[in-house]
């Protein structure tokens, strides 16, 4: 790609009218419940770039919610599909056998951060990340025995019920939908930035794992009938919130007092965004089981419950999936761990250090900008009215997503407040430095009165 093919393009200010003609059409049969925060209408896409159906090229920054994590179309992605769909589409790995999904759980088993050594863990199937979340409960009910689940408020974890009852991020995913799953409670993430205890990071004394042992676990959740605590190592939904080490390693230390097992989820932070395939190695603590899903297959469908060799050990039939391990998502899975381990992984960190310091700059000029954060291509960017009293910016957030939009970027909000930025981790300097060119206009266009 030439570096005029990099960059953004705008020709006819978006929508144009095709693009209108397909939202139209559009409104009509499609759900109203999907959130469309800007009108895109995509075309086609090539590495971290989309073409519209009007022709305008943007970067892709959202890269369709961390998904896209080797860009779109990748080669080599398209070539295993290619491959694998010329062979057949689907047999159904619950089943029968087939070697693409096997060579997918045998490498991701040496990956994953569980068990005592490389390979000491099992590998489920799924086709979703709250399908893997709903599979992780499961495991850890029947393993435990216990039927009770902690989870994090501003976390998400997912829609259907199991994993709805466990997310806490906004009250428009539950409303209506109640009652909600049994037994799950929610608890306050070591958010450093917005502490529930009024803490600063130098006199934080991990009150959030306290507040776990004072008041849940001695009121209403006993510990022995607690089977799991599901965490995200890096809050998504919530507003790319990324805790102390510490506050793993304590919450570790809990769980096992406790015999409570330690979920992470892995949905949006791992396979290589965060500059580790895991966002747990940063903190150097090992979970029970994983959930994974989004990047692990480049935008094919596919999402994996992966767990220490011996707590994976339910009887056939206790669970499974007619379309997880699907063969065409298993052989571009492959292909995006062979890309993503070889050299974008790297790229990831590295992109994500000169994404992060050039924002910090921004951050001099722009006053709406009370926090910058993240762990290579999974960075938060908090927007304030008030860096004083740190009171949020919605609104703001809203207008500096549309200004992106026009001028040919896209990206995505998180929580109230949060930009987030997340792209394919394939960008190069080139395009990290347009990014931040447009976010500085577009923050300039918020805040001029």
């Amino acid at each position: 790609m030439t570096n005029d093919t990099l960059l953004p393009r705008i020709t006819v200010p978006p929508p144009g009218p095709k693009a209108r003609a397909i939202i139209a059409r559009d409104a009509l049969v499609t759900s109203p419940s999907y959130t469309r925060p800007y009108p895109l209408v995509v075309e086609r896409g090539e590495g971290a770039c989309v073409i519209d159906s009007d022709g305008n090229r943007f970067l892709d920054f959202a890269a369709g919610i961390a998904v896209c994590s080797t860009g779109h179309s990748h080669p080599d992605v398209v070539a295993a599909i290619t491959e694998q769909a010329s062979r057949f589409l689907h047999m159904s790995a619950t089943d029968f056998y087939y070697e693409k999904a096997v060579e997918l759980a045998e490498k991701v088993a040496q990956l994953a951060p569980v068990g005592s050594r490389a390979g000491d863990a099992r590998v489920l199937f799924t086709n979703s990340g709250t399908e893997a979340v709903e599979a992780a409960l499961k495991l850890a009910r029947y393993q435990t025995g216990r039927h009770l689940a902690l989870s994090f408020y501003g976390s998400f974890h997912g829609r259907t019920m199991g994993a709805l009852s466990l997310t806490a991020s906004k009250t428009i995913q539950r409303r209506g939908f109640g009652p909600m799953l049994p037994g799950a409670f929610q608890v306050p993430y070591a958010d450093c930035y917005r502490c529930p205890f009024g803490k600063k990071p130098d006199s934080c004394d991990l009150e959030c794992v306290d507040f776990i042992e004072e008041f849940p676990l001695k009121r209403t959740a006993p510990p022995e009938e607690v089977a799991a605590i599901i965490v995200e190592p890096v809050q998504g939904e919530g507003g790319y919130v990324v805790p102390p080490a510490r506050f793993f390693h304590r919450l570790r230390e809990l769980c096992d007092r406790h015999g409570i097992l330690l979920i992470a989820d892995e949905v949006q932070s791992g396979i290589g965004r965060t500059g580790k395939m895991f966002a747990m190695e940063h903190f150097g603590v090992k979970p029970d089981i994983i959930a994974v899903a989004k990047g692990i297959a480049s935008g094919m469908p596919l999402g994996l419950c992966i767990a220490r060799a011996d707590l994976m050990s339910w009887p056939p039939g206790a669970h499974a999936s007619t379309f997880g391990g699907n063969p065409v998502s298993c052989a571009a899975a492959l292909a995006t761990l062979e890309l993503i381990g070889g050299r974008f992984m790297e790229n990831a960190r590295r992109q994500g250090e000169r994404l992060i310091a050039g924002l910090e700059r921004l951050a001099t000029r722009h006053t709406l900008i009370g926090q910058v954060r993240g762990l290579g291509l999974m960075i938060g960017i908090e927007l304030v009215k008030d860096r004083a009293t740190r009171q949020r910016a919605p609104e703001e957030a809203r207008r500096v997503v549309a200004e992106a939009f026009k001028r040919g970027l896209l990206i995505l909000t998180a929580g109230e407040n949060t930009l987030r930025l997340s792209p394919p981790l394939v960008i190069e300097d080139l395009q990290t430095d347009a990014a931040l060119t447009i976010l500085d206009e577009a923050l300039t266009a918020v805040e001029s009165p």
